[in-house]
C-alpha cells in the first residue's frame, strides 16, 4: 500500500509539473521591445522612402534603409538582455526563438540577393555575347538595361508576414494575426502597384506587423510588472 501511494504521489507531481510547464509554454513572455523597434524603423524607412520618391526629395547619397542595418545593434543587447532574465526557456520559446533567426537569415539572405542578382545577370549575359537594351517608346531611344529583381517591396512584405503570423497563432495573439494577414493583403495589392507605393506599403506593414502588437505587449508587460 505504502508504495502504491508513494507511486500516486510521483505520478501526481509529473502531472502538476506538465502543467506548469504548459502554461508557461502558452504565456507570452516578451515584453514588446524589439517589435517596437523594428517596427519603428522599418515604419519609417517605408514611409520616408514614399515621401522622397513621390515628391522628389533629394537626400544626396544617403540611403535611409542603413537604418535597418544600424538597428541590428540595440537589437543584440536587447536579445542578450532577455537571455539573461528569462528563467525557465519552454519548447515553446525554443521553437518561436527559432522562426525569428531564419527570418532573420532569410531578410539578410533576400537583401544580398537583390544586390547582388543584377550585376551577376549582367555578367552572364555578356559572356554569352547578350546584353539587356530598353526602348523609349515615345521617343523611339534605345539604351542599356541594367538586370534588376523586380517587385523587391512585395517579396519582402511576404517575407516579413511569416514569423509574424507564424508566432500570432502559436501563441494566439491576434494582433500578430491581424499583421501578419495585412503583410499577404498588403503583398497582393503591390504586385499592382508601382515601386514607390510598395515602399509605402512597407512602411505600414513595420507598423501593422511590429509596432502596434510590440506596443500592445509592452503594455501588457508593464501592467504585469506592477500587479
Amino acid at each position: 500500500m505504502s508504495e502504491k501511494k508513494q507511486l500516486t504521489e510521483q505520478e501526481s507531481l509529473q502531472l502538476i509539473t506538465e502543467m506548469i510547464q504548459k502554461a508557461k509554454a502558452s504565456h507570452f513572455h516578451e515584453n514588446g521591445t524589439s517589435a517596437i523597434l523594428w517596427g519603428s524603423v522599418i515604419g519609417f524607412c517605408g514611409v520616408f522612402t514614399f515621401f522622397k520618391m513621390h515628391f522628389g526629395w533629394n537626400t544626396g547619397s544617403f540611403d535611409v534603409w542603413l537604418l535597418a542595418l544600424i538597428a541590428i545593434i540595440p537589437q543584440v543587447f536587447i536579445s542578450i538582455r532577455e537571455r539573461r532574465q528569462r528563467v525557465v526557456k519552454t519548447d515553446m520559446e525554443a521553437a518561436m526563438g527559432a522562426i525569428w533567426m531564419v527570418y532573420g537569415l532569410s531578410i539578410f539572405a533576400l537583401i544580398f540577393y537583390f544586390n547582388v542578382i543584377g550585376g551577376q545577370t549582367e555578367s552572364l549575359l555578356r559572356g554569352d555575347g547578350m546584353e539587356m537594351m530598353m526602348k523609349n517608346l515615345q521617343t523611339g531611344e534605345i539604351s542599356h538595361l541594367y538586370p534588376f529583381a523586380p517587385s523587391q517591396g512585395s517579396l519582402l512584405l511576404m517575407l516579413y508576414g511569416i514569423p509574424t503570423l507564424t508566432t500570432g497563432i502559436a501563441r494566439k495573439f491576434r494582433p500578430m494575426i491581424v499583421g501578419g494577414i495585412a503583410c499577404y493583403i498588403l503583398f497582393t495589392i503591390s504586385c499592382f502597384t508601382a515601386s514607390k507605393y510598395d515602399f509605402l506599403m512597407n512602411g505600414i506593414a513595420g507598423v501593422l506587423n511590429w509596432l502596434v502588437p510590440g506596443l500592445i505587449l509592452r503594455s501588457r508587460y508593464l501592467k504585469g510588472k506592477t500587479c
